[in-house]
């Protein structure tokens, strides 16, 4: 028995130097594994940088800087035209699309009500006018016979009755005169306004411009006592107006005087440029959203430009030519540009220098949609990395890190 033990306190060392011969090939392949998987996860699950990060060269061109609001293309100037008397439309002298100059006949209304309302009026006044000639002659007459009475009065052969009847006689006969001119006055006045009512019924245009839309057609009987009717509207086409709608958050931005340029959605390669006019400062409230509508002005001569067009807006706030250039994506703002004014235009990209990742330091100047003009840190050509970094390391466990391999 004691031969056994000793046989077996001899044979236990033997056993763990075996063991731990055995556990050195597993213990290095672990090792292995977790350092595969840690180049995995450093480099993008691939065994080369370039391969793993996609890159963009810093290339020179021109940038601007825009705000950008949808609108509207209406006339600058416009007249709805329509007519101040009621009646018949019995004639309409032009057509949709016709040019017409300020002070050309338009239309015309049946003005047979209109005209048998002046001969009327004239026919009063003259009997009017003729009643004050024969009051004036009876009015003379009593002065002269006043004038006797007051002599024989005066002579002692006439009775005071007789003068002072004659005297009243005299002041009547000058009010009948001032009644009747009230009344011509009166009659000269409504006559006056039927002759311009008879004068409204032909519809001359207010200014020089383009027939772009009609609302009445000849036969159709128009009301002017309860609403304005219109006939048709006249527009000025040489000058077109925008109505952008600029979201509150841009309009601080926007300042008259300010170059624009716009596209159509017919013709979404041609610019139309011109200059913010003017902002009106009650806005307009959409789905809850706050707009502000900047009107702008421009030429169409051309004729290119139609009413009710849509346009993509672009507010010049900057450019710049022959820039360094690099894609948006590639910015990192710093925390102390996120903190100081100053240090806005500081950020951080990374760039490849010999297949390896490097940050870099840069300035920003003017930034687009897509772009970002590159003041300081870059160089033409440099590589910059347009995915998004790795995820530092983070201790075993962790979410986002590979799960314990033992």
């Amino acid at each position: 028995m004691l031969q056994r033990l000793e046989q077996d306190g001899a044979a236990r060392p033997v056993l763990k130097r075996q063991k731990k011969r055995r556990l050195w090939p597993l213990a290095a392949a672990l090792v292995l594994v977790a350092a595969g998987a840690g180049a995995y996860f450093a480099f993008g699950g691939s065994g080369s940088t370039a391969t793993a990060v996609a890159t963009a060269p810093v290339v020179r061109g021109d940038i601007d800087q825009t705000v950008t609001a949808l609108g509207t293309i209406k006339p600058k100037t416009y007249v709805d035209v329509g007519t101040q008397v009621s009646g018949q439309l019995r004639r309409v002298f032009v057509q949709i699309g016709d040019t017409v100059e300020k002070g050309q006949l338009l239309a015309e209304i049946d003005p047979t009500v209109y005209q048998t309302r002046v001969l009327g009026d004239k026919a009063q006044l003259d009997n009017l006018k003729a009643q004050v000639a024969q009051q004036q002659a009876q009015l003379d007459l009593d002065r002269i016979r006043d004038t006797r009475a007051q002599r024989l009065l005066a002579a002692a052969h006439g009775s005071q009755d007789t003068a002072d009847a004659s005297g009243a006689t005299v002041r009547i006969g000058e009010a009948k005169i001032a009644a009747l001119q009230a009344q011509i006055k009166q009659t000269q006045a409504t006559l006056d306004g039927d002759v311009a009512n008879l004068g409204y019924t032909k519809i001359f245009a207010p200014i020089s411009g383009t027939v772009v839309s009609t609302s009445a057609v000849e036969g159709q009987t128009l009301n002017a006592n309860q609403t304005a009717p219109l006939v048709l509207r006249l527009a000025d086409l040489d000058t077109m107006q925008v109505w952008a709608q600029v979201a509150e958050a841009d309009i601080p931005k926007v300042k008259v005087g300010m170059p624009v340029y716009f596209t159509t959605l017919g013709m979404p390669d041609r610019r139309f440029t011109a200059k913010v006019v003017q902002v009106l400062p009650t806005p307009e409230t959409v789905n809850d959203v706050v707009l502000y509508n900047v009107l702008i002005d421009v030429p169409n001569a051309e004729r290119l430009l139609m009413t009710s067009m849509s346009a993509q807006v672009f507010f010049m706030l900057g450019g710049a030519k022959n820039a360094l250039l690099i894609p948006a994506s590639a910015i990192r703002p710093t925390a102390r540009g996120a903190g100081r004014r100053e240090a806005r235009n500081e950020a951080t990209v990374r760039i490849l220098v010999n297949g390896q990742p490097e940050v870099r330091a840069i300035k920003t100047g003017l930034s687009s949609r897509t772009q970002t003009e590159v003041k300081e840190g870059l160089a033409e050509g440099d590589q910059v990395i347009t995915t998004p970094e790795p995820q530092t390391a983070r201790a075993p466990g962790m979410p986002g890190m590979p799960p314990r391999l033992f």
